[in-house]
């Protein structure tokens, strides 16, 4: 028997990775002899570097950049097993976990340091990038990410070194001629999950800068700062970014990608999918395993394991899910393509351990799969 095992994380608690392994061993106990393959996922988020990386046989890269405030700190992105596509999580230069609370201010922080790890892939010789965008502290419309990789920008008396949301209203012309020149034979793609435009009341600084330390005016100008940002883009080069659905990801950072580096916005799990060759894997399966911390109604709306399953029944495949809290909307899911549902949970208990047990409950899940499968043989 075959069986694919192929979950999202659990949040604060277990990777992707650890998560199928525990379930693997479980299943191992009942099932000796069935093969396993393990196939970590992630949507873009947190966590999309490592599982690529232990999916296709990648490695993770670690290199000093500058922090959302211009300091330096350690980073990492991750380049998959064949050394051709680098997956960079902008939150892991640019985040917003990086700072403290009383340190959020939009106004001046950068991307910079996530177009450190872009310039630091090309130099690893990457033809394609893929750019993951939550969890930004930024508003800059990706001007530090493109200041990083040699565009310049001037306002009223030349050279702008202010950076941040607060200094795009300066803005007055663009500098292509230092870009970095291996960006033209570069293939970005950015895993992008929210459909909010950069500008407007369901724009980047509206919906996304009061978690980032903007104010009420701080977001009105915000605001005008990114569509006067646009303005110049669109009078220079002819690109409409201000209402592109995704451009507004990252305080702006979508919209600065597609500026900048012509790249394309995706769904993340169709991104990671093909990255580590899922659907040849599950065609290949008996039974699909997928799951995450919590699976509820909301699952249905795009999260990891509703990715997984529907190309599970795409080809016929028996998919369970596993989650660690099975909410009481979830019976929803068998409609969309899920066969069993299971939690890991086996006595009531509080959050805290039920994290700090997840591996052995896992495990038991597993063991609890394989005495299903076995009814079967």
């Amino acid at each position: 028997m075959n069986i694919l095992i192929a979950p999202d994380s659990f949040k604060d608690c277990m990777s992707a990775w650890e998560v199928a392994i525990a379930l693997g061993r479980g299943i191992k106990k009942i099932l000796p002899d069935a093969v396993l393959v393990m196939v970590p996922m992630a949507d873009g988020g947190e966590g999309t570097v490592e599982s690529v990386i232990d999916a296709t046989g990648g490695k993770r890269i670690e290199i000093p950049v500058m922090d959302p405030l211009m300091r330096k700190i350690s980073s990492f992105y991750g380049i998959t097993g064949d050394g051709r596509t680098a997956v960079i999580e902008m939150a892991a230069a640019s985040g917003l976990e990086l700072l403290e609370p009383e340190e959020r201010d939009p106004w001046i922080t950068s991307t910079y340091g996530t177009g450190q790890l872009i310039a630091n892939a090309l130099d690893q010789g990457c033809k394609k990038i893929m750019l993951g965008i939550g969890g930004s502290a930024t508003n800059d419309c990706g001007a530090g990410m493109a200041e990083a990789l040699g565009v310049e920008f001037s306002g009223r008396f030349g050279k702008l070194t202010a950076r941040g949301g607060g200094a795009l209203g300066e803005v007055e012309s663009v500098h292509l001629e230092g870009l970095d020149g291996r960006i033209a034979g570069t293939t970005f793609v950015v895993a992008c999950d929210v459909n909010n435009p950069l500008t407007g009341p369901q724009g980047a600084s509206a919906i996304y800068g009061p978690q980032k330390g903007a104010d009420g005016a701080m977001v009105e100008k915000l605001d005008r700062n990114l569509t006067h940002f646009a303005g110049v883009i669109e009078n220079q080069f002819g690109k409409k970014i201000s209402q592109i659905p995704g451009s507004g990801a990252a305080g702006g950072l979508g919209a600065g990608m597609i500026a900048f580096l012509d790249a394309t916005l995706m769904k993340g799990f169709p991104l990671i999918a093909e990255l580590t060759g899922l659907e040849e894997k599950i065609r290949q399966a008996d039974l699909v395993i997928t799951g995450e911390g919590k699976m509820d109604a909301q699952t249905q709306f795009g999260k990891t394991p509703l990715g997984v399953a529907q190309l599970a029944k795409k080809h016929g495949i028996p998919v369970i899910g596993v989650a660690g809290t099975l909410e009481e909307d979830a019976g929803v899911l068998y409609q969309e393509g899920f066969d069993l549902l299971l939690s890991i949970q086996e006595k009531p208990g509080d959050l805290a351990t039920a994290l700090s047990s997840a591996e052995p409950l896992l495990e038991r899940t597993g063991e609890r799969i394989g005495r299903i499968m076995s009814l079967q043989l």
